[in-house]
């Protein structure tokens, strides 16, 4: 009895400590109890029978919605595999009433699946190794086709090898990987892509060439949602090693970066310096998975463009509000609904066509590498939530079912790019795009003369999903837009269509007033890899730039790969433009980077050129013998630096004491004429060493140091002979 009270008594404090914000006060539905911000209201709108352990979940354009429903299997993942236990239901509101009442089993026997995406008349599961295509041709609710659209090929322990996929307002399909199993994808005209990093990956519907748009070091890249412009942001744990109160959060990906943990599965990873790309969030042992953005105001209007997160160890789900920094974001969090059951367990979030957000709850069943979910729970089944405000006016006709489709004129369904309602946006998208050519006149008039951002932004998403030069000459006139939102998203489509034609236009985005334009510009000139770029791209560097502006320009130059026209910049005064310049020429394939190029910039006033030039110099111990003089001149000026510049010092010349070039200069800094601060810098120096055979000059400058009158040298000699004696050496 005191041990239960003990445990309830805890888990009221361990709840009072995460819900930090002020609520109107709880909420009762069915066995759970939330609470809920002041003027909001919760109901469950999906329960047993209808799914048990729901997961993950997507509406079509008739609102009908489909779960990922799990059998409550904890199962080892290769017997998951193999016994495929998982199944995907479709839920249908026949009466209206805000509640699904019908459930068909759309597809059985499906191995765990991870997400969920409704695309063109099929339903996207990943169900790690794949990503599978299913097709229900005759609408009878069950899928009779089953198409392997992506295979992913590896299967690890936590079977998070694969979330998604997710639609970008692009038209590509973006997935995410996790787990560090070495995967291979072909690249046209380029050696194959080799990684055991996590990635979020992308292609074409229709399928062809797969990118990878992030890098990344943590464990397991979840969830993804788009900004209004066409940027990703993503949920993942393990963003960092854990510590102070640091584990999971938010990061905006950028295309190129390297994120996350820094340990070796990024190793060989084309980055743009020293230090990994930032977090936008960190949110804590949260374990972070659903993520959406809200497209409407049925929330209220400051929540328009707000993401929503699910955080399934800590039983919430929290608003994020973003808010442009430099070239980035920056964030606030907020609890927005909370439970004190340990029980809930949040998977996933999206925004209902009707209003409001569909909040999912798996229940209690899953502990697979879940280090908070230790106890086996099948029998504690999940539920499906609707979040809404009270007094927000309901949708008529959300999903505009009373519209004509099939029959619509290109120019009336460009007129509904700007409905109020989500889910005719989306189809009056997808409708018009599946139209071709024949929609870019009414597209062009939308773009050059639409009443409304959002509807302007609207055309270039469709656009971008029309192939042709006639779709890519009307993105082109969007650049030109006054909106900055409307250039983001024209910016973004002429880079995924690497559109050569629009490089003159892109150029001009460098000078931009707006960080987000210049950097999404630096990104697409770098797709398309033309050599005349890397001037402007190198004047660019010379900033001020933040980090991510400036890995974006970096990017560019890397992946335009003029070697010639590159290392022009290395002649420049400009810090920035000779720090671009350098880490470029370092990560290009066979860039032809040599030390007398580098070592001028090691010793730079500029801190962020000198420590560029280090982290490339410390990746190349190969240039220990150019290195010689260098360190010479810096050791025999020892006495003018401070203690952290000389213990800075004492570290590089370690590193590459292996080299001939260096052990030469420790040596001379051991002779009974030089200082006693060059001396005990050279003894720490062959102490940190990794020196495999110390060389005969050190064992006779070492035995001579053991008489030295000074105490310190004497421990400091003795302390090297230890580090560098071999195991038959000591006596």
């Amino acid at each position: 009895m005191r041990k239960s009270l003990r445990c309830v008594v805890f888990a009221l404090v361990v709840f009072r400590i995460l819900t930090a914000t002020s609520f109107a006060g709880e909420r009762r539905v069915g066995d759970r109890v939330f609470l809920v911000p002041d003027g909001f209201e919760i109901e469950l709108v999906a329960g047993a029978p209808l799914v048990d352990r729901p997961i993950v979940a997507d509406f079509d354009e008739l609102g009908r919605l489909y779960v990922a429903d799990s059998s409550g299997s904890n199962a080892p993942v290769a017997q998951q595999e193999k016994e495929r236990t998982h199944r995907i239901v479709r839920l249908e509101d026949t009466d209206r009433d805000g509640k699904f009442d019908r459930r068909t089993v759309f597809a059985d026997r499906m191995m765990f699946p991870e997400g969920t995406l409704w695309y063109a008349g099929s339903l996207y599961v990943a169900a790690p190794p794949s990503i599978w295509k299913l097709t229900d041709a005759d609408d009878d609710g069950i899928a009779e086709s089953r198409v392997e659209w992506f295979k992913g090929e590896t299967l690890t322990g936590c079977a998070n090898d694969l979330h998604g996929p997710y639609l970008g307002p692009d038209g590509w399909i973006y997935w995410c990987k996790g787990a560090f199993a070495k995967q291979t994808y072909d690249r046209p005209g380029k050696s194959p892509f080799v990684t055991r990093a996590a990635h979020i990956f992308r292609r074409k519907p229709e399928g062809g060439a797969i990118e990878a748009v992030m890098t990344g070091g943590m464990d397991n890249p979840v969830d993804v949602a788009f900004t209004p412009g066409g940027e990703r942001i993503f949920t993942t744990t393990f963003l960092v090693h854990p510590g102070g109160g640091n584990r999971d959060g938010l990061i905006h990906a950028i295309y190129g970066g390297v994120y996350g943990k820094d340990h070796d599965v990024i190793t060989g990873h084309r980055r743009t310096g020293r230090d990994l790309m930032p977090v936008l969030a960190h949110l804590g042992p949260a374990a972070p998975c659903g993520l959406t953005r809200v497209d409407s105001d049925t929330l209220g209007a400051d929540y328009h463009d707000d993401l929503f997160a699910t955080l399934f160890n800590m039983r919430k789900v929290v608003r994020v509000e973003l808010e442009p920094n430099g070239s980035t974001f920056k964030s606030n969090v907020h609890d927005f609904i909370v439970s004190p059951d340990l029980d809930f367990h949040p998977t996933d979030v999206l925004e209902d066509p009707s209003g409001g957000l569909i909040v999912v709850d798996t229940g209690g069943w899953y502990k697979i590498c879940c280090p908070t979910s230790q106890l086996v729970k099948p029998d504690i089944l999940g539920g499906v939530y609707r979040v809404r405000r009270v007094e927000a006016a309901r949708v008529d006709d959300p999903l505009g079912l009373r519209l004509a489709w099939d029959k619509a004129d290109v120019s009336e369904l460009a007129t509904r790019l700007e409905d109020a309602r989500i889910a005719v946006r989306k189809r009056a998208i997808e409708t018009l795009a599946s139209r071709g050519s024949k929609a870019i006149g009414a597209l062009a008039e939308v773009v050059h003369k639409g009443k409304s951002p959002l509807a302007r932004r609207n055309a270039v998403w469709t656009l971008c999903r029309i192939e042709g030069d006639r779709a890519g000459a009307e993105i082109r006139a969007a650049a030109d837009d006054a909106d900055v939102s409307v250039r983001q998203a024209a910016i973004h489509a002429i880079g995924v269509r690497r559109d050569r034609q629009a490089l003159p236009v892109l150029l001009g985005f460098l000078r931009s007033q707006s960080p987000h334009n210049r950097r999404a510009a630096a990104e697409a000139i770098g797709r398309i890899e033309d050599e005349s770029a890397v001037e402007p791209l190198l004047k660019a560097a010379e900033g001020p730039n933040d980090r991510v502006l400036e890995h974006s320009i970096i990017y560019a130059l890397i992946e335009i790969g003029a070697r010639g026209a590159t290392s022009k910049g290395l002649a420049s005064e400009a810090p920035g433009r000779r720090k671009a310049a350098l880490i470029a020429l370092d990560q290009i394939e066979r860039g032809g980077l040599t030390a007398e190029q580098t070592i001028p910039a090691l010793a730079s006033s500029d801190v962020s050129l000198r420590d560029a030039a280090w982290w490339i110099a410390e990746r190349r111990p190969e240039w220990g013998e150019k290195l010689g003089g260098y360190f010479r001149e810096r050791i025999n000026a020892i006495d003018t630096l401070d203690q952290s510049d000389r213990d800075d010092l004492t570290t590089k010349i370690a590193a590459f004491a292996p080299a001939e070039a260096i052990r030469s200069v420790l040596t001379e800094s051991l002779a009974a004429d030089r200082s006693r601060a060059i001396k005990i810098s050279a003894l720490e120096s062959i102490a940190r060493s990794a020196v495999k055979r110390a060389p005969a000059e050190w064992i006779n400058a070492l035995t001579k140091l053991l008489d030295d009158p000074d105490r310190d040298i004497i421990e400091k000699a003795i302390d090297a002979i230890q580090a560098i004696a071999k195991p038959d050496d000591r006596r």
